[in-house]
C-alpha cells in the first residue's frame, strides 16, 4: 500500500500540508502515482492498491474542530468569512476554514491545527468582526470532539483580561498539584469509575482476569499503607527492618499487578487473533495452543504474586498498629479473591488446549498454589 507522510512527519516540505497530497482526489493519485515524481509515495509501491487504495500518516499537534454559526442563512457570507480567516487565502496561520449551511444557519467551519500559535479566542474575535462587515454576528459556536483544557483556559484569560493569569490560579489545578497522585478532581470515585464501568460494559475485555489483577494490586496497596503508617513509630522501632522489607516488596508487587491488568486483556486479544489466523495457517492448532498458554501464564503470575501478598499481610498483623487490623483484613480478602479468580482464569484457558499435555506444568503450578491458599 503506498504511504504518504504529512505535517510534522513529512519527508518533503510540500507535503506538510495534507491538502497538497489529497489534491486531485483518489482518481488523480491513481493516474499520476507511477509517472509523476511529485506523486511518488514515501513508502510502498508506486501503484494504488486495488482494494485498499493509498494511505496518509502524519504527526501533528492537537487539532481543534471549531465551528461558528452566524445568525443568517446566507451561506455566501460564511464562505467569505472562512476565506478571510483561513491561512491558504491570507488569514491566520494554522487555520483551515470553509463555509456551509447547517441546520438553517450559515456556518464557518474551521480546523485549528495549532491553538498555541493561533488561539481559539483570537479566531472567534476575527470571525465576529469579519461577520459584522456583512451585518451579521455569531449566533453560537461548537466544538466537535475534544479540546485541550489549556485552550479553554487561554480563551478565558483572553476574554476576561485577567492580569498575570496563571493556570495555577484555577482551584482544581492547584488541588491536583497539591494532591499529586491522589484524585483531587471528582473524588476517589473519579479514579475507580472508568475501570469499573469498563468491567460492566458488554465487551469481552477487561474481564475477570483484569479484575483479579486489580484486586491483588489493591491488596498490596493496603498492606503498603499499613506498614508505612507503622514504620518509624516508637512502638514499632524494633520491627523497622521487617516493615521496610515489606514496604519495598509490596510496592514492587503492586506495580507488577497493575501491569497485569492490561496484560490479561492483551493476552485475550492474542487468543482471538490466533483463532482468526488459524483458519489460514497449516499449523493452526499450534498457533492457538501457544496463545492459550500465554493467556494462562498471565493469571498464573497474578495468582503467584497475590499469594505472596497474602503471606506478607499475615506477617504484618503482629508488627503493625492493631487499629489498622481491618485494613489488613480487607487486604487479605482481596488477595485471596485475586488468587481464586486468577486460578479460575488459568484453568479456563488450559481447558481449551487441543493438546492438554502441553499444559501439565502450568496446571501443576496452579494446583500447588490452590493447595497453599486457604481462606482465613
Amino acid at each position: 500500500i503506498p504511504v504518504y507522510l504529512y505535517e510534522a512527519a513529512a519527508a518533503r516540505p510540500e507535503r506538510q500540508n495534507l491538502e497538497n497530497i489529497r489534491r486531485g482526489q483518489f482518481e488523480g493519485i491513481r493516474a499520476d502515482i507511477a509517472t509523476n515524481p511529485d506523486r511518488l509515495p514515501d513508502f510502498g509501491e508506486a501503484a494504488v492498491h486495488p482494494t485498499a487504495g493509498a494511505t496518509v500518516v502524519g504527526a501533528r499537534k492537537f487539532l481543534i474542530a471549531y465551528n461558528v454559526f452566524l445568525n443568517t442563512a446566507d451561506v455566501e457570507i460564511a464562505k467569505k468569512v472562512a476565506k478571510a480567516v483561513r491561512q491558504s487565502s491570507g488569514g491566520f496561520r494554522f487555520v483551515k476554514g470553509a463555509g456551509f449551511l447547517v441546520r438553517g444557519l450559515a456556518q464557518v467551519s474551521m480546523n485549528l491545527t495549532d491553538f498555541e500559535q493561533t488561539p481559539i479566542a483570537r479566531v472567534f474575535e476575527f470571525v465576529k468582526r469579519e461577520a459584522a462587515r456583512y451585518g451579521v454576528e455569531p449566533a453560537s459556536s461548537e466544538i466537535v470532539g475534544l479540546i485541550p483544557k489549556k485552550a479553554l483556559e487561554e480563551a478565558a484569560e483572553w476574554f476576561l483580561q485577567v492580569e498575570n493569569f496563571d493556570s495555577s490560579l484555577i482551584l482544581e489545578n492547584r488541588l491536583a498539584a497539591v494532591m499529586g497522585g491522589k484524585m483531587a478532581v471528582g473524588g476517589l470515585r473519579a479514579g475507580a469509575e472508568p475501570f469499573i464501568e469498563q468491567l460492566a460494559a458488554p465487551t469481552a475485555v477487561p474481564g475477570g482476569g483484569s479484575a483479579a489483577a486489580a484486586a491483588g494490586a489493591m491488596a498490596a496497596a493496603l498492606g503498603h499503607m499499613v506498614a508505612s503508617l507503622s514504620r518509624g513509630k516508637k512502638s514499632y522501632l524494633q520491627y523497622e527492618r521487617e516493615l521496610s522489607e515489606a514496604i519495598a516488596r509490596l510496592a514492587q508487587l503492586r506495580e507488577e499487578l497493575k501491569t497485569a491488568i492490561d496484560a490479561d486483556a492483551d493476552s485475550y486479544a492474542a487468543v482471538v487473533k490466533a483463532y482468526k489466523h488459524a483458519k489460514e495457517s497449516t499449523n493452526g492448532d499450534a498457533v492457538i495452543n501457544q496463545a492459550l498458554k500465554g493467556a494462562a501464564n498471565v493469571p498464573l503470575s497474578v495468582a503467584e504474586r497475590s499469594r505472596e501478598i497474602a503471606r506478607i499481610l499475615e506477617a504484618l498483623r503482629p508488627i503493625t498498629n492493631p487499629k489498622m487490623a481491618s485494613d489488613l483484613t480487607v487486604g487479605l480478602a482481596l488477595a485471596h479473591a485475586a488468587v481464586e479468580g486468577a486460578l479460575a482464569n488459568v484453568e479456563i484457558n488450559l481447558e481449551s488446549l487441543t493438546e492438554p499435555h502441553l499444559a501439565d506444568e502450568l496446571r501443576a503450578k496452579a494446583r500447588a498454589l490452590q493447595a497453599q491458599t486457604a481462606r482465613p
